[in-house]
């Protein structure tokens, strides 16, 4: 059975103008089987908000009418929103085109409350080749080590759900997550939610379908080693914020075992790498050990930050 899907984009400035309107045709132009509807939720952006509005004549664009950020402008396109279904898109990527089609048909079992699906990068020049895809997750994309089939949580820019999820739960954490006025990269609101809706709903299941996938564009800002850094030190942070809000155990569960299993196979790979004749595996085993240290440092400055 098809349901209708809603698809919610947040944008927030003009510099992402081209990415936006990007984001928009691949959803409402391009894909196999229509969205029910396509909404632009600006945040506290009137000029961007009218600008939109006049360039996407059947497009519903709507301001944030929550806290500014992320989550709230998610929040604000919930309730705009009229389909079965609820699905989030970045504003600086575009959607394959089986991605609705994906969506609405990974709903047939009234467990499922969440599919989300595949996110690749598309770099601005190329991969550097010290970066690790275990840490592809700080340019908002897939990583490895992601199976197919039930997960914890989704990913908050290729995500959807069942539109009873948020009567279950609420809505996105206002807390948590991205806004424009602060200067670190924080995240995790999705995986904050899905834990919430499932310690409220015994039994729900979140899916990943890598059918469903979308390109999210990384600019050159960042490819460079201090984005990364910035943004694991910021995810540690974030990880904080979740395990205060939902426990520790159900907030870092998945991430202690991705860190004991995938990072330490990574490490060693890239070893192995470099010792057969590929020098970058080296920087790349480098790179995972510097990113978890930093990630768990964030964490551990979060929880500080709180308890004190």
């Amino acid at each position: 059975m098809n349901r209708s899907v809603s698809v919610v984009i947040c944008a927030y400035t003009d510099e992402r103008w081209d990415d936006v309107l990007a984001a928009v045709s691949s959803v409402a132009e391009h894909q196999t089987v229509a969205p029910h509807e396509v909404i632009v939720v600006v945040d506290h952006n009137p000029a961007l908000r009218d600008r939109l509005t006049g360039a996407l004549p059947d497009v519903l664009v709507v301001e944030n009418s929550q806290t500014r950020g992320l989550s709230g402008g998610k929040n604000t396109g919930v309730a705009a929103s009229t389909g079965e279904v609820v699905a989030f898109l970045d504003d600086d990527a575009v959607a394959g085109a089986d991605w609705v089609r994906t969506f609405a048909e990974g709903y047939d079992d009234p467990d499922v409350l969440g599919v989300g699906g595949l996110t690749l990068p598309r770099w601005a020049t190329a991969r550097p080749d010290w970066f690790p895809e275990e840490f592809d997750w700080v340019v908002g994309c897939s990583f490895v080590g992601r199976e197919v089939g039930a997960v914890r949580n989704l990913l908050g820019g290729n995500a959807s759900f069942r539109r009873e999820a948020f009567g279950i739960a609420g809505g996105f954490p206002t807390h948590i997550g991205r806004t424009s006025a602060r200067s670190r990269p924080l995240g995790c609101e999705e995986t904050e939610f899905c834990i919430r809706i499932a310690s409220h709903r015994p039994g729900a299941r979140f899916v990943y379908d890598p059918q469903a996938v979308i390109w999210h564009r990384v600019p050159p800002v960042r490819e460079g080693f201090r984005y990364f850094r910035a943004r694991c030190y910021a995810e540690g942070l974030s990880k904080a914020m979740v395990a205060r809000s939902v426990g520790a155990a159900a907030g870092l569960a998945a991430e202690r075992s991705y860190a004991a299993v995938t990072l330490r196979r990574g490490v060693v790979r890239g070893v192995i790498q470099a010792w057969r004749g590929d020098r970058a595996g080296l920087r790349r085993a480098g790179a995972i050990t510097a990113g978890l240290l930093t990630t768990t440092a964030g964490y551990a400055v979060g929880s500080w930050q709180r308890s004190a």
